[in-house]
């Protein structure tokens, strides 16, 4: 007869991993936060990806429900902003990661909703804050039809050398106290046919050239006239998260709705993208999360060869992997969002690091669970399929994980060294 080998005393860690324990009011926030996450947004996020995308964004969509949910929360830009900054990206983590581990899709669409809010208190404008509060749903309005990634390197810096921008879709220029917009942003704007309020970057229309390279961002409310929406996107990941077009027609805002002129619009674009680049490598550790502990709590339910296939060596080794990879993860992502808070310079490419390091681990981590749940895992039975799907589209947002690292590498030339 054979033995069974003993295991090992288990040495159960939180939901966090090995994270040393909260202070209270971030014990208590983190609770109510997954409670949300849990009933609400898993549920809400799994029915909107199996919605059309018309669906998602009409008025009686279940999207409502979960934003209105999540706004009652409380944890909006001024709330984020309230605490310390020593404090701030702890917060930021928490949320981001939490909300992540909920349903991908809904916090990224949570955290574009906050962009405009946010842009206009670093800035300093308390007046635009004030008239655009938490409760508006914002979309940062940035890529456009011929322009992805490279919207994100206004300075040019990782262009081939015979390389050239060609002509901007959107522009602004000034008009006396006005400022007058026209174009379009992609299908790829992130709550773009549903948002209230949108933060716009475009390049500079100085009379004789489009200049995006001393662009401008603009504060502009969704029902000005001559905006209008494209149709909601399609597409394989992240379903719950509205992405459209924005066409801007001879549209004018107040010329106080002009948050950087060319003077700051490339600081402003360093300053967006830290914030994003964090916000997303937060969220995608809580999809590697979730994928994770769906992959361990199967491994103990389901039975070959007799027993448990986390008592065999591949899945074991592999479920070790995971976890390693979200600690990792978790741990750079917290360490380079409390630097960009309490730093007087935020480090771009620092925040690159957590976003690249956030997505890439989310899709090998979903990709792994996915191979433990074997033939289930490919089924919508089970919510691994949506975990892997939602994690591919990751790589792409917020800039390409390849142009990142590019521009991250640049950022590493001194040179006085050369």
């Amino acid at each position: 007869m054979n033995e069974r080998r003993p295991l090992p005393q288990a040495n159960k860690l939180g939901s966090l991993g090995a994270e040393a324990p909260l202070p209270e009011t971030a014990t208590m926030i983190l609770g109510s936060l997954q409670r949300y996450a849990q009933t609400v947004m898993r549920p809400i996020g799994t029915e909107l990806d199996r919605m059309s995308p018309d669906a998602v964004a009409a008025p009686d969509s279940p999207y409502w429900e979960a934003r209105r949910k999540f706004v009652e929360l409380g944890f909006g830009v001024e709330a984020l902003l309230g605490f310390e900054p020593e404090e701030r990206g702890k917060m930021m983590c928490l949320l981001f990661e939490t909300l992540g581990w909920g349903d991908s899709g809904l916090a990224i669409s949570f955290g574009a909703g906050m962009l405009p809010q946010y842009m206009s208190a670093v800035l300093g404008r308390e007046d635009l804050f004030q008239q655009y509060p938490d409760g508006m749903l914002g979309c940062w309005g940035i890529t456009e039809p011929d322009h992805g990634s490279d919207t994100l390197d206004p300075n040019r810096g990782i262009f081939h050398p015979q390389g050239q921008y060609g002509r901007p879709n959107c522009s602004a220029r000034l008009d006396g106290d006005e400022v007058v917009i026209n174009g379009q942003k992609s299908a790829w704007v992130s709550n773009g046919t549903i948002a209230e309020v949108c933060v716009l970057y475009c390049a500079t229309d100085t009379g004789t050239t489009l200049d995006p390279q001393h662009g401008c961002v603009v504060i502009v409310p969704m029902d000005a006239k001559g905006v209008s929406r494209g149709k909601p996107l399609d597409k394989l990941g992240q379903r719950a998260l509205n992405q459209g077009e924005i066409y801007f027609d001879n549209v004018r805002v107040p010329r106080s709705h002009l948050l950087a002129g060319p003077d700051e619009f490339q600081s402003a674009v360093k300053i967006i993208h830290t914030a994003a680049n964090g916000l997303m490598g937060a969220t995608f550790t809580g999809v590697a999360r979730a994928a994770f502990e769906l992959a361990l709590d199967y491994a103990h339910e389901r039975k070959q060869g007799g027993v448990p296939i986390i008592r065999h060596q591949s899945v074991a080794q592999r479920l070790f992997h995971m976890f390693r990879k979200v600690e990792a993860s978790r741990a750079l992502t917290n360490r380079v969002v409390h630097y960009n808070f309490v730093s007087p310079e935020p480090a771009l490419h620092a925040a690159m690091t957590a976003k690249v390091t956030g997505t890439q681990t989310a899709f090998e981590v979903a990709s792994d669970a996915l191979q433990i749940f074997g033939g289930n895992g490919l089924t919508r039975e089970y919510p691994v399929e949506k975990l892997l799907r939602d994690a591919r589209a990751s790589l792409i947002e917020d800039g390409c994980n390849e142009i990142l690292a590019i521009k991250g590498g640049y950022a590493l030339i001194d040179p006085d060294r050369l």
